[in-house]
């Protein structure tokens, strides 16, 4: 006997996916609603549920959960940190120690860790958990039903989500794996086949580790999905390189559309369609194209042109602010609440006083701290936001970057500490030596120095920066070129300091850095690149 299922024409599959998705999402969207009128509310219901829940652990016990009772508690008890005065307990679940910062429950339990660039170190460890997954469905669930409601035709046809390639995964000496959790485990609890039939490309793209593989496979499903309607990536410029390899394949993608591959049958209306249209017009490949979702503050606004003349007409979506340790902000009727049912949130501005959420006010500038079921309490983000409005009670933010020196031109979030490991693993101790993004299609990073440079300086850099993993995997996917090196002639701090002048910056307050998340040095120092590009 047929299943309901193999009775449904495929073309209304994925029609009928997201609307089974939307339906799951609605009771999430309903609570985010109510909850908007009343934060302070909201917010002490969450900090009682993660303290809750996590009374037994070592972090609870040694900071007295059980006994707190408001939020003036919890500050009392539990000063302000970071990834590294975390360190030392996630380093004790790491290997293998149980209920250290959360309970050993099967909602608690830390099952895995997620990568995400550190500050001094090449990469810090995030603990994840079913509560934090769940935590993060609390702030999705709402943006999705919010996207439909506002773009209801997005509805008939299929949705591109980006999914990255896979990356080696490990294991910590505990046995825990390192890596980036399944997307579809946020995606509201439905299953990989479920989410498949509502996705242009397939789950199982995420398992292919060759970038080229991995790129060519994603341009293979997007072009057969002429139901295309919503595209929903991070950095703009993840899409726009993506689609430049389009031309360079178009006619090896054109038959493969034609005639099928393994686990995609043939299309030969479509790729006759295609190769009507052809590549240099990419609206007419995707007709129904009604959204592109995407960052568009801080770094990423510099992506923007490029995406708009590629996809001309086609209307953007900002994003929420999303990190691997906590979802900030949604998009919500137009606006970027505060994900006020995920964790529990703090504000330090810039005098080092804290605000709940409902005391902010408009126009001020605040740096984010999180307290999440994944185990982080009072975690300190770096990340500054501006509150720019509100939602009923609640205030709308927007990203205006990292509170520390950070260049992230496409998602690769390196740090002046990090960089400087770098140089000081390199060798570059004994003069003036500094790296800085150059701005070219894809955008590089460029080592400026006056010290002595071996042949295979640009390699061993490159390398190194790889340890970052944010920056190895937009390398692995072409957002950023391989790394150079600049000879500086003569004084190169001389140089440096000059080239600051010229700038405007006074004198006294020059330092010299390490990193510079300014582009431009290879004008404004002189010398050349002393170095081919490595391969």
């Amino acid at each position: 006997m047929c299943s309901p299922a193999s009775r449904t024409p495929s073309r209304l599959l994925p029609t009928l996916t997201t609307a089974a998705w939307l339906a799951a999402s609605l009771p999430a969207a309903r609570a985010f609603r109510r909850a908007l009128a009343d934060p302070a509310r909201t917010q002490q219901a969450v900090l009682r549920e993660i303290l809750t829940a996590n009374a037994k652990s070592a972090f609870g016990r040694a900071h007295d959960f059980a006994r707190l009772r408001s939020v003036d508690d919890f500050r009392a008890a539990v000063p302000l940190g970071d990834h590294e005065t975390h360190a030392p307990w996630i380093e004790r679940v790491a290997n293998g120690e149980p209920a250290v910062l959360t309970a050993d429950t099967a909602v608690d339990r830390i099952t895995r860790f997620e990568p995400s660039s550190g500050s001094a170190a090449a990469r810090k460890l995030i603990p994840g958990n079913r509560r934090l997954r769940q935590q993060f469905q609390r702030g999705i669930a709402p943006w999705v039903v919010d996207l439909y409601r506002h773009h209801p035709r997005l509805m008939n046809g299929r949705a591109y989500w980006s999914i990255s390639p896979a990356l080696d995964t490990e294991r910590t000496p505990g046995g825990l794996p390192v890596g980036f959790d399944e997307d579809s485990a946020y995606l509201g609890g439905l299953g990989q086949a479920l989410v498949d039939r509502a996705m242009a490309v397939p789950g199982s793209v995420a398992r292919l580790r060759d970038p080229r593989a991995w790129r060519y496979a994603t341009l293979l499903h997007l072009l057969r999905a002429r139901d295309l309607r919503l595209i929903s990536v991070w950095n703009p410029s993840f899409l726009t390189l993506l689609l430049d390899a389009l031309p360079g394949w178009w006619d090896a993608l054109l038959s493969d559309v034609f005639a099928g591959t393994e686990g995609a049958p043939a299309m030969p209306r479509r790729a006759e369609d295609l190769a009507e249209r052809g590549c240099d017009d990419l609206p007419r490949l995707w007709p129904g194209l009604g959204l592109i979702s995407c960052w568009t503050d801080a770094h990423a606004a510099s992506a923007l042109p490029a995406l708009r003349a590629a996809l001309p007409g086609v209307p953007l979506q900002p994003k929420g602010l999303l990190a691997t340790e906590a979802i900030v902000t949604l998009p919500w009727g137009g606006a970027h609440p505060l994900a006020l049912r995920s964790h529990f949130f703090e504000f330090e501005d810039d005098d080092g006083q804290l605000h709940l959420a409902h005391e902010l006010a408009e126009g001020q500038v605040v740096k984010v701290v999180v307290t999440t079921g994944g185990g982080l309490y009072r975690y300190r983000l770096h990340d500054r936001v501006e509150v720019t409005g509100r939602c009923a009670a609640t205030p709308s933010l927007r990203f205006l970057g990292k509170e520390d020196r950070v260049s992230d031109r496409r998602g690769e979030k390196l740090s002046e500490a990090f960089v400087a490991g770098v140089l000081a693993a390199l060798g570059l101790t004994g003069g003036f030596a500094m790296l800085a993004p150059e701005e070219s299609e894809p955008p590089r990073y460029v080592l400026y120095t006056d010290q002595p440079t071996g042949p295979d300086l640009a390699a061993r850099l490159e390398q190194r920066l790889r340890e970052n993993p944010h920056y190895r995997w937009c390398a692995a996917v072409g957002q950023l070129a391989p790394a150079q090196v600049f000879g500086v002639r003569g004084d190169g701090f001389r140089a440096y300091m000059e080239a600051c002048q010229g700038r405007g910056q006074r004198i006294g307050d020059i330092k010299p850095c390490a990193l510079s998340p300014q582009a431009g040095w290879s004008a404004a120092l002189r010398g050349a690149m002393v170095t081919p590009e490595p391969g």
